[in-house]
């Protein structure tokens, strides 16, 4: 490319710009509660996950995930709820049904003594569901972070899913009532096999302060320009607060924080994401990625690479180095240890993006997520 080609492109006067190819969009959830019988399954149905929402988008209400046995899923959800069906679909083996239900009961909230939860409905065979959980345990709760391993079911992926689960407990088994009704046939929740906090505790697991995010959702189209004043080194657009970096007059992208209602999410990249109008034709770059939240939950990080050609760009993400949790509690290190699925399963993706530039200096982008089952490296 040439010199007048690049002053062009990211110079105009006071202002330049970059084409930055990294997204991330925010799911709103209020509160989360995971319940498993997997050892104990309904003839369609393993688990129960019921989820509450109270914004503007996907509305006020509670749905319930029914993990089914196929590995497909079936939402249950109020008529109050206004959800999006395609963020279902990395979930499992994918979405079975998306049913919208009255809920003769829908309930659930965390205090002090752990999980209050109450729902009754009916599901897609007209067969009554009852879930109820009544935590009374008078010692307090030790809550910690955790990345939780929802991306390890998913067998198609449209985007990197990190499910961030601040203060997340498991339900405790002493001074607590619990009940998963089928058809009126009872089934017994899984126990987590090792104790917490010198505690037996169910598999049930809760978080009262979820942070949902899908990070390089697959994407087909035109690449926007990020445009920032000279010398500029941090700039808020929308939600997405970017710290940059400059070298000779040509930005790079040192981080991208996402601002949401629970804690903001960061992207460090080392060295800087570069301006993709800045490198040279057969040119190959790397460096290294970050992902953050509340220095509770741990990070994920990996590797960035990018292979230039003439008039068209190759870049690939690999979460590579998977979750490091940040825990000092004895019994958390050594279930991270032991069920190695907690640190493990992002290194199972692979993010590819193809770009092709055209006439006018932009940039059209294809990209996927690609999941093998196995750790990837470049």
């Amino acid at each position: 490319m040439s010199d007048s080609f690049l002053h062009n492109r990211i110079s105009d006067n006071s202002r330049a710009g970059i084409i930055f190819p990294i997204s991330v969009t925010i799911d709103q959830m209020e509160r989360l509660l995971l319940v498993n019988f997997e050892k104990d399954p309904d003839s369609i149905y393993m688990g129960f996950e019921p989820q509450v929402f109270n914004d503007n988008i996907n509305g006020k209400g509670h749905l319930v995930i029914g993990w089914r046995r196929d590995k497909k899923i079936d939402v249950y959800h109020e008529f109050s709820l206004t959800l999006d069906s395609s963020k279902y679909t990395i979930a499992g083996a994918g979405l079975n049904k998306m049913i919208p239900v009255k809920m003769d009961k829908a309930f659930y909230e965390v205090s002090d003594c752990g999980v209050q939860a109450h729902y009754k409905f009916r599901d897609i065979l007209g067969r009554d569901i009852e879930i109820a959980i009544s935590e009374k345990n008078p010692k307090k709760r030790e809550p910690f972070g955790l990345l939780a391993p929802m991306g390890d079911a998913a067998t198609y992926p449209t985007s990197f899913p990190l499910v961030i689960l601040h203060d997340f407990y498991f339900v405790r088994k002493k001074h607590t009532n619990t009940l998963i009704s089928i058809n009126n046939k009872s089934h017994k929740l899984d126990d987590l096999p090792l104790p917490i906090d010198f505690q037996k505790m169910t598999f049930a697991r809760y978080s009262p302060k979820p942070l949902i995010a899908n990070v390089n959702p697959a994407y087909d189209g035109e690449l926007e320009t990020l445009e920032f004043e000279l010398g500029q080194r941090t700039c808020e657009i929308g939600d997405n607060i970017y710290e940059i970096e400059w070298s000779n007059g040509t930005p790079s992208i040192k981080s991208m924080s996402v601002k949401n209602s629970i804690h903001l999410l960061t992207l460090d990249f080392s060295p800087s994401f570069p301006c993709l109008n800045a490198i040279s034709a057969n040119t190959n770059l790397k460096g290294s990625f970050r992902i953050s939240g509340h220095e509770s939950v741990g990070f994920v990080s990996g590797e960035y690479h990018i292979q230039s050609k003439d008039k068209s760009m190759a870049i690939r993400l690999i979460p590579s180095n998977g979750w490091q949790p940040k825990t000092n509690k004895f019994s958390t290190c050594f279930l991270f240890s032991v069920a190695k699925v907690f640190k493990k399963w992002p290194t199972t993706y692979r993010w590819d993006a193809e770009l092709n530039n055209n006439l006018h200096g932009g940039w059209y982008m294809q990209s996927k997520w690609i999941r093998t089952g196995k750790i990837l490296k470049y």
